[in-house]
């Protein structure tokens, strides 16, 4: 959506959100790199692996609770939304060009889904070297070569993949004139009137602050749990 003289900033994604996309897209590289390189950089890919999975455990809480258009119900729509979507066909109540669209929405859950996964068999690894994963005696040994496997192969290039699709789709929508950086870096968008925005106050921000600090206590605590 273009918009109009009409249009005015509007609160869209909360600094907690903002936060969260840009720690995780920093994790992320730094995940890929040292995944790479290897050696005693393998302890920091361990680190930011965790880093990885308290984000990922705030952002499911935060989409509970999170402002308006950080909520998994403002965006995650069934295949009737999808279609309409696809087709232009969005009805008032839609507001498809605020937050997720359906087609962003399932790039987000894919993303999701799969950067659990990896942090999950990263958990239970075993490199048959020097490197095993904090949770790793507590599976077989055919589990955890396993969960290496797919960790090392098929996982880490299928998050490379959908990497690039989040890319490609960001320079698509700023070819088409909607530029989905600036409202992540500022948190505002410039739409109609009547648009609802997301609530991104002190006291919503101090919820977030405490959201993460117990999902990084969890982290800790599942390492620990393979001491």
């Amino acid at each position: 959506m273009t918009p109009d003289d009409s249009a005015a900033p509007v609160r869209v994604w909360d600094l907690p959100t903002r936060l969260f996309h840009w720690l995780l897209a920093a994790a992320v590289l730094g995940l890929v790199v040292t995944g790479h390189v290897g050696g005693n950089a393998l302890e920091w890919h361990m680190r930011l692996g965790l880093v990885v999975l308290a984000l990922l455990v705030f952002r499911l809480a935060w989409g509970l609770v999170g402002g308006r258009w950080s909520r998994f119900a403002s965006f995650v729509r069934g295949p009737g939304a999808l279609r309409r979507y696809l087709r232009g066909e969005g009805r008032a109540g839609d507001h498809f060009e605020v937050g997720h669209n359906p087609l962003g929405a399932l790039s987000v859950l894919a993303l999701i889904a799969l950067l659990a996964l990896q942090v999950a068999t990263g958990l239970v690894a075993d490199d048959e070297i020097a490197t095993t994963g904090p949770l790793n005696r507590f599976v077989a040994t055919a589990t955890g070569l396993a969960a290496t496997a797919w960790h090392k192969d098929w996982g880490q290039w299928a998050l490379i993949v959908l990497v690039l699709l989040h890319l490609a789709a960001v320079v698509f929508y700023r070819w088409r004139g909607r530029d989905l950086v600036k409202p992540m870096l500022t948190g505002d968008k410039p739409l109609p009137p009547g648009v609802p925005p997301s609530v991104d106050s002190l006291a919503t921000r101090a919820l977030a602050a405490l959201l993460l600090a117990a999902a990084a206590a969890l982290a800790v605590w599942i390492t620990r749990l393979g001491a």
